[in-house]
């Protein structure tokens, strides 16, 4: 939900520039701007060292005029890694080679280490194991690092899909002016719709890990990525959204940690314990719900104040 909650936070921003009558009410032709706008303000308001609110302002207003279209343009594939951002293909986001093997790329692995190291010092003891010796972790670390890694992968492709100006409608349609960006993208969305998991699933198949439960909680993920899109959808157009659709979506976020304990169980060569799985699946849901109110708790007006 991560996405979701930066939507929020862009929305709450946009809501406190119109009280302020900073922007006027959205419109089909001001989105992207107010958008912009929104993000700009939320970035000003981070934290910078020693820097307080007035030197930011005055920053802004002595730089800002040396910029330039042609100076950012240029500063583009400098700044993105040699076109990360614009070719998602050099990103390590396509997660298959030519003859349909699994892959992971750098940022994925960066990506998913805060997860794999939840999942040790959380999960380990479920399996007798004791997160703190270097042998328990370093034994099943490459399987369970390069599954997160491919979720991670899939999950940034997603995140791109979602940040995305309209849905519901294909890459052609959306107006883009680069058409080498929108062939990219456009492949990108069909890797995420038709079967995104099929590398990972044949080899985990290979290597005598794969089971029913854990296709299952791939296709979990599947209708979570869906879901997440259809939120961000709903709250970037101000459409209704679905309470149903939003507690679904927190059962089904931690899908990866699941994936991980299956594989895990595997790994070790042990049945599923069901009681150890059902009582991590209430607490999985508690955390989100804790995260959640925890960000939501970041966003009150107080917190605008400072502006």
């Amino acid at each position: 939900m991560e996405e979701l909650r930066k939507l929020e936070q862009v929305q709450e921003t946009l809501s406190f520039m119109q009280s302020r009558g900073v922007v006027v009410s959205s419109s089909n032709n001001n989105d992207d701007s107010n958008r912009f706008l929104a993000n700009l303000i939320l970035l000003l308001v981070q934290p910078s060292g020693k820097l307080d609110m007035a030197e930011k302002c005055s920053l802004i207003l002595e730089y800002v005029p040396k910029l330039s279209a042609s100076f950012l343009e240029e500063a583009l594939p400098r700044l993105s890694q040699e076109g990360t951002q614009v070719n998602c293909f050099r990103s390590g986001i396509v997660n298959e080679n030519d003859c349909g093997e699994a892959l992971v790329g750098l940022d994925g692995m960066q990506s998913a280490n805060s997860t794999l190291e939840d999942f040790s010092r959380s999960y380990f003891m479920f399996h007798g194991m004791d997160a703190n010796h270097p042998q328990a972790i370093f034994k099943y670390l490459p399987v369970l690092s390069f599954t997160e890694s491919y979720i991670y992968q899939l999950d940034s492709l997603n995140e791109k899909i979602v940040n995305m100006p309209t849905d519901g409608v294909t890459v052609s349609e959306r107006g883009f002016e680069e058409k080498a960006y929108e062939k990219q993208v456009s492949k990108l969305i069909d890797i995420l719709k038709s079967d995104p998991f099929r590398p990972l699933v044949s080899l985990l198949e290979r290597h005598g890990l794969l089971t029913e439960r854990i296709v299952e909680e791939f296709r979990c993920g599947e209708e979570y990525w869906a879901l997440e899109r259809t939120l961000c959808c709903a709250l970037m157009t101000k459409k209704e959204i679905s309470v149903e659709d939003v507690m679904r979506a927190i059962h089904l976020k931690s899908f990866d940690y699941r994936v991980l304990n299956l594989i895990l169980y595997q790994l070790r060569g042990e049945e599923v314990n069901d009681l150890h799985m059902e009582f991590l699946s209430i607490s999985e849901f508690l955390v989100e719900i804790s995260d959640d109110l925890i960000m939501l708790f970041s966003l009150s007006p107080s917190s605008m104040m400072m502006l």
